[in-house]
C-alpha cells in the first residue's frame, strides 16, 4: 500500500499544530502505518518555535522537521511537496481538525487510481459542525477584504456520502495531490495572500481539474483571539495577486481596481515593471 505525506507549515503556532498533530494520531490511528508527517517551523527561535521542536521527538510515525526561516509566508507550504518521498501529499494549516474516517477515505481514493493527478480539497466545516462551504466563487470576479474569491456551497457537497464533483477552487487550508502532480507556487510570492484561485487556475491550464471530495471534511481555526503572529501587508498580497494573474494570463486590471484605494500609484507601477506588465 502507498504512503501519505501530511505537511504542516507553521509560524508561532505551537497550540495548533499540536492539536492537529495529536488529533490526526489519536482520531485516525487506523491509518498511521502509512502516514509520514513533514513539519516546517517557519519562526524556530520564538518559544513556540523551540516548544515545536521538542514535541517533535514524540511523533511515532517517519517525520521530516525543517527550520525555515529566509522568509515567512504560507507559500512555504510548497515546500513540503519537495521534501517528501511518499507518492501522495496532504497539506494543512497548522490549525485543521479532520472529520474522523476522511483520512482512511483520501488513501482508499488515491488507491483506487481515482484523483488522475488532480488536485484534491474537500468541504470547510465550520465550527458548528453542521454548515460546509464547498468552495470558492471566483467565477463573477468576487473580492472579499482584498481576497479573491467568496466561500459557497454546492448542494452535493452538504451530504459526505455523495460523490466528488469538479469545483473552481477552495480555501487553501487543506490541499491534496500526488507529489509528481504538484505545479507549484512561483517562486517570486512572499507573505500572506494570494494561494487561492492561482493554483486552481494552474491546474486547470494543465489539462487538471479541482476536485471536492464530500467526505474530506476540515475544520479550521480562524480566530485568533490573542492576535496574528505574523505581518499581514496589503502591498504583498497586492504584488502577489499581481504575479498570480499574470502567470494564469487572468487580467490583471482587476487586481488593481480592487487594491487602487489602498496602495499607492506609485507602488503600482513599481510593480508592473518589475513583472514587465504594461
Amino acid at each position: 500500500m502507498n504512503k501519505l505525506t501530511i505537511g504542516i507549515c507553521t509560524y508561532d503556532d505551537y497550540d495548533g499544530a499540536f492539536f492537529t498533530l495529536q488529533s490526526l494520531r489519536i482520531h485516525h490511528e487506523e491509518v498511521m502505518e502509512r502516514v509520514e508527517f513533514v513539519i516546517i517551523n517557519n519562526n524556530p527561535s520564538s518559544a513556540q518555535g523551540k516548544e515545536l521542536k521538542k514535541y517533535v521527538n514524540n511523533i511515532k510515525q517517519p517525520v521530516t522537521y525543517l527550520e525555515f526561516t529566509k522568509y515567512n509566508s504560507p507559500f512555504i507550504k510548497g515546500k513540503v511537496f519537495n521534501i517528501a518521498e511518499t507518492e501522495y501529499v496532504l497539506v494543512l494549516d497548522s490549525h485543521v481538525l479532520l472529520a474522523p474516517g476522511s483520512l482512511k477515505k483520501l488513501l482508499d481514493y488515491y488507491d483506487s487510481g481515482a484523483d488522475k493527478g488532480n488536485l484534491l480539497q474537500g468541504p470547510l466545516l465550520y465550527d458548528d459542525l453542521s454548515h460546509v462551504s464547498t468552495h470558492f466563487d471566483f467565477t463573477s470576479e468576487k473580492w472579499s477584504g482584498y481576497m479573491w474569491g467568496a466561500w459557497a456551497t454546492d448542494k452535493r457537497g452538504i451530504d459526505p456520502a455523495s460523490k466528488p464533483f469538479e469545483i473552481p477552487g477552495n480555501g487553501m487550508g487543506l490541499f491534496s495531490c500526488r507529489r509528481e502532480a504538484w505545479l507549484g507556487f512561483n517562486e517570486k510570492m512572499r507573505g500572506f495572500g494570494g494561494e487561492e484561485g492561482y493554483i486552481h487556475e494552474k491546474f486547470k491550464l494543465n489539462g487538471k481539474k479541482t476536485i471536492c471530495l464530500p467526505f474530506l471534511r476540515w475544520n479550521h481555526r480562524f480566530a485568533r483571539p490573542s492576535g496574528v503572529p505574523y505581518r499581514v501587508d496589503l502591498k504583498e498580497r497586492f504584488r502577489n495577486y499581481m504575479i498570480a494573474f499574470d502567470e494564469v494570463d487572468k487580467d490583471v486590471k482587476q487586481v488593481i481596481n480592487n487594491f487602487k484605494d489602498v496602495i499607492s500609484k506609485e507602488y503600482i507601477e513599481e510593480v508592473k515593471a518589475e513583472l514587465n506588465i504594461t
